[in-house]
Formats: structure tokens, sequence, C-alpha cells
């Protein structure tokens, strides 16, 4: 006759049983990481193809956003101008790119799987008041390192500038020296139009300078907008190294944030700059796509000089193995 598990062999199992999952969960949750960091770094290398298609078809790469002072600003982003690269063909024909993005509320409100990463926490809608929505995106092009946009001509120093498209030859630093595209984090809090009172136009060097400029705090719309050229939704800069704590305090709570000096096309006389970090889900970096189409993991530690020369199209910088 079999004896039956007295109640203190019973819970010695449980407890085993108990030991055993603790161990093995940190295995699993590590294993669950990776194989979203690998597919974060897949949809940065459809978006490299896309990037290289767009450019192979048209000889030139396309423009971060159309901001004139006139009425007549049509900011579509680098990101709804690769879709047909994409094979989202019939979703890029719905767009038209001559008419402004809050006449086509059908389009902002759409998600993006390949915008996507797998780690991002705040995958979802933004509502932005009673009738429009927008969705979110992960994947920001590389706007340079602190100067967005001079009026009237626009230029900045990264890949991807204001009102002009540029073509390779024009990146002298080199494509495999160059950052495309890099990690943000949805619903990134921001400081804008702040203007110049104190000409920033040196870039900081500490995050602690940045909440001194000022300017109207929003606390959980930046990088909500896949459709928006301008640099808090789609863009980043190199100003601080990957996943920079910018620290902004109103009241009892520390924010991280962005900051952006004069939304672009807002004034026909200020500058923008723009403090965008690079960040992510990931433990300590951040997943990069350079113009060359190869992707990256890039430290929070890399050295900030290095990481400013990435960001810039033709400085001149002698870049190291990162």
């Amino acid at each position: 006759m079999r004896r039956a598990f007295t109640l203190v062999e019973l819970l010695v199992v449980i407890a085993i049983i108990g030991v055993l999952v603790g161990l093995l969960m940190p295995a699993v949750q590590a294993a669950r990481e990776s194989a979203r960091r690998m597919s974060c770094q897949n949809n940065l290398k459809q978006l490299g193809l896309c990037l290289q298609n767009f450019e192979s078809a048209r000889k030139k790469l396309p423009p971060q956003g159309d901001y004139r002072t006139n009425g007549g600003t049509v900011y579509w982003s680098v990101q709804s101008r690769l879709l047909p690269y994409a094979e989202q063909t019939n979703l890029h024909q719905r767009i038209d790119f001559t008419r402004p993005i809050a006449q086509q509320p059908e389009i902002a409100r759409l998600r993006i799987p390949f915008l996507m990463c797998p780690s991002e926490i705040n995958d979802k809608e933004r509502q932005d008041g009673p009738s429009f929505v927008h969705y979110p995106l992960n994947y920001c092009v590389n706007i340079g390192e602190w100067l967005v946009m001079e009026p009237p001509l626009g230029r900045g120093s990264g890949v991807f500038t204001v009102n002009q498209e540029l073509k390779l030859a024009s990146i002298t630093d080199g494509t495999s020296n160059t950052l495309a595209m890099s990690e943000v984090k949805a619903f990134t809090p921001y400081l804008r139009d702040g203007g110049n009172p104190n000409g920033p136009t040196a870039v900081p060097t500490r995050p602690s300078d940045i909440p001194g400029y000022g300017g109207e705090f929003k606390a959980d719309s930046g990088h909500t907008e896949w459709v928006d050229a301008r640099s808090h939704q789609t863009g980043f800069t190199t100003t601080f190294p990957p996943n920079q704590m910018v620290p902004y305090q109103v009241g009892d709570k520390v924010y991280d944030i962005d900051f952006n000096s004069m939304r672009e096309g807002r004034s026909s006389t200020l500058p923008t700059y723009a403090s965008v970090t690079s960040r992510s889900h990931h433990s300590g970096s951040v997943n990069s796509l350079l113009l060359d189409g190869s992707v990256r993991t890039v430290s929070d530690q890399i050295d900030s000089r290095l990481w400013k020369a990435l960001g810039t199209r033709s400085g001149g910088e002698v870049i190291n193995d990162f």
C-alpha cells in the first residue's frame, strides 16, 4: 500500500519548485529581452534598407520637414516618406503631402509596427484634444548635434535637415561614421519655445544647463506623433550621450526631458536649437542605425565627443571604433 505525502513533504516540494522558478525567471526574462532587442535591431535594419532604396530611387535623402513662416508649413516626417519602401505603398498613397497633418487625422492615429520597439512600455495612442489621436514611435532621425534650423536657410549639422534634401556626397564624414537613426522613448517630457534670450549657441556640456533655457513644459507628449517632422517628435540630437538623464523638476517630481528653443517653422528669425536625447528601454544601451545600413548597439558610456561626432555629416572628425 502506497504511503501518501505528508504535509511537511508537500511543503518541501512546493518550496523546491518555488526556488527553481525563482532561479529560472531571470534567465527567462533575459531571454525575452534578448529577443526583443534583436527584433528592435531588425526594425532598424529594415529602416536602413528603406533609406537606401529611397536614396537609390531619388538620388537624395528625404528632408526633415518643409517649414515656412508664411502659413504654408507642411511638416510630414522622414518616417512617413519611407512608407513605400517598407511595403506600405497603399498607406503612402493615402497621404497628401501638400496638406497639413491636422487635416488628415485618419493617418496620424495609425500604428506603424516597424516604428515601435518591442520593449516600449507605452505602445499606445495619445489623445490630443477631443477628436485627434496620435500614435508614437521609437526610431527617430539624426538632425544634428544642437543647431537644427537656422532661418531662412534651414541648415543644420545632421543627416536630415529642414527644407533640404541632401545628397550622399554631402555626407563627407562617411556613411559608416554618421548616424541615420536611433532609439527614443515614447511619451517623453520636454520644454519648448523658450526662445534664445541668452543666446545658447554653444552646445551645452551639462544636462543641468537645459532647464535654464526655459520654455513651455509638456509632461508626456514628446515622440508621440510619428507623422510630425519636428525635432521633439521624430528627431534626435547628439547633444548628450544615450540615456543621459536631463533633470527638470516640477513640484516634487523630477522629469527626464528633451528641449527645443523654438519649434521649427514658428519664427522667420529665431533658430531652433534642440537637445533630444536617444533613449531606450534596453538596459545600458540604445540601438542605432548608421547611414551605411549597419546597426550598432551603443553603450551609455560612449565618449560624449565621439557621440557628437557621429551626429554630424561633415564635421571632419576622426571616428574611432565604438
